[in-house]
């Protein structure tokens, strides 16, 4: 079977955004493929906005997402292989999803450090699940 991991993208992007929301990536920036500009690098990750209004021409494909954006005031095209997307999350609220590794892929342990420090992971905002009886 083919990875779920695009299609999980493109419903959360599309959830966020349906309900106002900005939407992020968290990406893996030690990943092969990755293009982005090296100022946005931040412990070994990227946080990137991908809403319509901070991006232009964005791609939510199989293999890759793609699109223009401006770092700094410079206009860069960002190329970030599905399989480098840790979590895609509302910027608002923190609310999204982390993405499973594809079957093959192996999941770093939860407590592994690369010696930088703690990695950074999606603002949280509060629980946004609610038991129904």
């Amino acid at each position: 079977m083919t990875s779920n991991r695009p299609y999980l993208l493109r419903a959360m992007h599309e959830w966020i955004v349906d309900n106002g929301m900005t939407p992020y990536l968290l990406v893996d920036a030690q990943h092969d493929g990755l293009q982005v500009p090296p100022s946005a690098v931040k412990d070994g990750r990227v946080v990137l906005n991908v809403a319509g209004r901070a991006v232009a021409h964005l791609q939510l494909g199989n293999r890759e997402v793609s699109f223009m954006a401006r770092f700094g005031g410079v206009s860069h095209s960002v190329i970030v292989p599905v399989s480098a997307v840790l979590a895609v999350y509302a910027q608002e609220t923190g609310q999204g999803m982390g993405l499973p590794p594809d079957e093959g892929e192996v999941a770093p342990p939860q407590d592994a450090t690369d010696g930088s420090g703690p990695a950074p992971e999606p603002p949280k905002r509060g629980g946004h699940l609610r038991i129904i009886k």
